[in-house]
């Protein structure tokens, strides 16, 4: 990368500006494309504009600020700049700039944070833009040598061409001119008509390297003289450190020296990890763990349950009259759902190293946002941004958990108590599922009615549960209330409820354990599509109409929520007989800017035994940039969605997480993955996300399915819990 000087930043004007981005929500940015002066890489090669560097041999560098952690999303990027710098896509490779270079060019690569299905949707158009200006800054510079007007040139796979003359140069051969010139005010972009490259399910660039091993992810990272560490925090959220014995575990090999952090966890530094950790389980621990050590799955449980009844809430989405509507129902129908923690459970362990110095510090780590991450440098060190960068690793996946910079705070914090020596901190399995970031616990009730002629005119939803920005992002709230909690069930915007209800009114009591939230892969929309899809088959049920039919009724003025719907109904022969002892259940949902929809086929042995056969899944996002990748990440979050259905699920004993490793905390085997058959939908016009919508319409059409094969309606997951299990 090429070297800047980086400005004496205030400290905490930085921390408190980019702090929001942990959270996962965009900012509003003006992304230049770089300035007339020339920047070059790290090996030399001119850097056309901030998003591409082109090598003399025609290879081309593209610059990728979101971070890939299996998604795609890498891939997807530089197909964007690609398609608008019609260059030779079998010459590209990317590289990451570093957050303290964006910062150090006045965040030149915009947004760094990968969440929320937003990397591709948040992006496309500033980083289209910086393939289009490029193209044009390299096709001035081939018409400036050649003598011609540029409108006589044209580019095409890496190739300048001079129509009239017929000449021709290729990229590598004029980006030393094109990176002197000033970038175009004016940048169009493609119609999506002309698009030859978005919209093809090209190979992926980064799986070459993890098939053979070569990829590099945080937990490989190694530096001369490097230790590593163990770490050991309080098991009970808001408890402290009391004591530690240092002399029990002196003269055990390898072990370097015991140290203390934040005041509610002890670390070991020893020269392996293993004998880092092994120190740690001898070391003598004494935790003043607090209030919260009282707290249980039942007393948050019976919190929850008087948020339903009583109390104050907020108003998410209303219209009309409710209460005066359920009071002359001819009709009501009621139910109560409840929704658990659920872990990320990532592949890889959070981890983290760190290289501290008193006038420098580095830290070299996996995470989904590494403005975040740097800002957790600059906060836990008191360096300027100048002195301070994050070198972001490729991460064994995210799932919103590498959101957060607990671990890089932990890592520096270890780092500054032996200064000079990289120290590599790596949480153990029950270290990372201990001190999670859960998906959050909600529960609802649900109060349907109808009047003489079955139609149904008034729904009440009362979410009562915790919410994930009062505790990640409180300046996100809006007048203390949490918009992320209504997600799928919002009158517009990026998660809409589909359906029109005379009556409507859905709200939030707000009640929040001592454990902590997080943005897991769909947050808010996993169980609120459970609560509302499910519901809509209760109320179809309580009014002897086929759920198709029912939904439809309701659908007549969302045209996207109900295309998506029929076209998963017509595939899976919804309205035909299906095999002997198959069952089918729907589910469709708005969320992420996307119009998804899902159709299970099961069968059920003794009531107990789900084997899930198939799932059909449709979505519309919009537009789509690599209908492979898609289709991979619809088949992935149902991996996903189908796990946390039947074995996710974290309970809460003695203020702590019970489930600390995978023999309490199970995931689905490829044994029992049902076939996935994606329906692509892009109708254009909008951009819409694309990993964590679909993950939300597995678990209701599979709950669906399963009353429709036992009349048994299932309202508290994990199925686990139930006894019930895939066959």
């Amino acid at each position: 990368m090429n070297q800047h000087v980086t400005p004496r930043l205030n400290r905490r004007a930085f921390v408190i500006g980019t702090a929001a981005l942990g959270g996962g929500f965009a900012l509003g940015l003006d992304i230049p494309f770089g300035g007339p002066q020339m920047a070059r890489a790290a090996d030399g090669a001119p850097e056309v504009n901030a998003w591409v560097v082109i090598r003399p041999d025609d290879t081309v560098v593209i610059r990728i600020a979101r971070s890939e952690m299996g998604q795609g999303t890498l891939t997807g990027l530089a197909q964007l700049v690609a398609e608008e710098l019609a260059c030779d896509w079998s010459k590209v490779t990317t590289e990451y700039p570093t957050p303290g270079q964006n910062v150090a060019r006045k965040r030149v690569w915009g947004d760094f944070s990968t969440g929320g299905s937003r990397g591709i949707r948040a992006s496309q158009d500033y980083v289209r833009k910086g393939g289009a200006a490029a193209r044009m800054m390299l096709i001035q510079a081939a018409a400036n040598e050649w003598k011609v007007p540029v409108s006589e040139c044209a580019a095409a796979n890496s190739i300048i061409s001079h129509t009239p003359s017929k000449r021709t140069t290729t990229f590598g051969k004029v980006a030393e001119a094109a990176a002197k010139l000033s970038p175009p005010a004016d940048v169009k972009l493609k119609d999506p008509k002309d698009w030859t490259l978005i919209g093809k399910g090209v190979k992926r660039l980064d799986t070459a390297d993890k098939v053979t091993g070569a990829m590099t992810y945080g937990i490989d990272i190694k530096l001369p003289g490097m230790l590593n560490a163990a770490i050991k925090d309080c098991p009970v959220t808001g408890g402290k450190l009391k004591s530690y014995d240092e002399a029990k575990i002196a003269g055990m090999k390898g072990v370097k020296k015991v140290v203390a952090v934040d005041g509610t966890a002890v670390a070991v530094i020893a020269d392996t990890w293993w004998h880092a950790k092994t120190a740690l389980d001898a070391l003598p621990i004494v935790w003043d763990e607090g209030p919260n050590a009282k707290v249980s799955s039942a007393s948050i449980a019976q919190w929850l349950a008087e948020g339903l009844a009583s109390g104050p809430a907020y108003v998410g989405n209303e219209n009309g009259e409710v209460k005066a509507a359920l009071a002359g129902a001819v009709k009501k129908v009621e139910a109560v759902y409840n929704y658990p923690y659920q872990n990320h459970a990532n592949m890889e362990p959070m981890n983290a190293t760190a290289l501290y110095t008193a006038d420098k510090c580095e830290v070299w780590c996996g995470t989904q946002n590494g403005e975040a991450a740097f800002a957790a440098v600059l906060e836990a060190t008191g360096l300027p941004a100048d002195k301070c960068e994050v070198h972001k690793i490729m991460l064994g996946t995210g799932f919103g958990r590498r959101g957060q910079t607990d671990y890089v705070r932990q890592a520096v914090l270890i780092a500054k108590q032996m200064p000079g020596t990289p120290i590599k901190l790596l949480w153990s399995r029950e270290e990372d599922m201990t001190h999670g970031r859960y998906h959050p616990i909600t529960q609802c009730k649900l109060t349907g009615g109808f009047d003489a002629d079955d139609n149904l005119t008034a729904l009440h939803i009362r979410i009562s549960g915790q919410s994930i920005l009062y505790s990640l992002r409180p300046d996100a709230l809006v007048n203390g209330k949490d918009p992320a909690t209504f997600a799928g069930f919002n009158a517009s915007g990026d998660a809409m409820i589909g359906y029109s209800v005379p009556n409507l009114l859905i709200e939030h009591s707000m009640r929040n354990p001592h454990i902590i939230p997080g943005f897991w892969r769909g947050v808010n929309v996993n169980q609120n599509a459970i609560y509302l899809e499910c519901f809509m088959d209760e109320l179809a049920n309580a009014v002897g109409q086929d759920p198709l039919e029912f939904r439809r009724k309701l659908m007549k003025d969302h045209p996207k929520h109900l295309a998506v719907l029929e076209a998963v109904a017509d595939k899976i022969g919804w309205g035909t007989e299906a095999p002997q002892g198959v069952y089918r259940g729907l589910a469709q949902l708005h969320s992420y800017g996307s119009y998804v929809a899902a159709a299970a086929e099961i069968s059920v042995t003794d009531g107990t035994k789900i084997e899930v056969h198939r799932i059909v899944a449709s979505t519309d996002p919009g537009y789509i940039v690599n209908p492979a990748q898609v289709e991979r990440q619809i088949a992935g979050s149902f991996v996903y969605g189908l796990s946390g259905l039947f074995y996710g699920g974290c309970t809460v004993k003695d203020g702590r997480i019970e489930q600390t490793n995978f023999d309490s905390y199970n995931s689905m085997r490829i044994n029992e993955m049902p076939k996935v058959e994606s329906i692509l939908m892009p109708s254009g016009g909008f951009w819409g996300g694309v990993g964590e919508p679909t993950i939300s319409v597995a678990a209701p059409a599979v709950l669906n399915a399963y009353f429709a094969a036992t009349g048994k309606r299932i309202r508290s997951v994990p199925l686990r819990d139930q006894n019930i299990s895939f066959a």
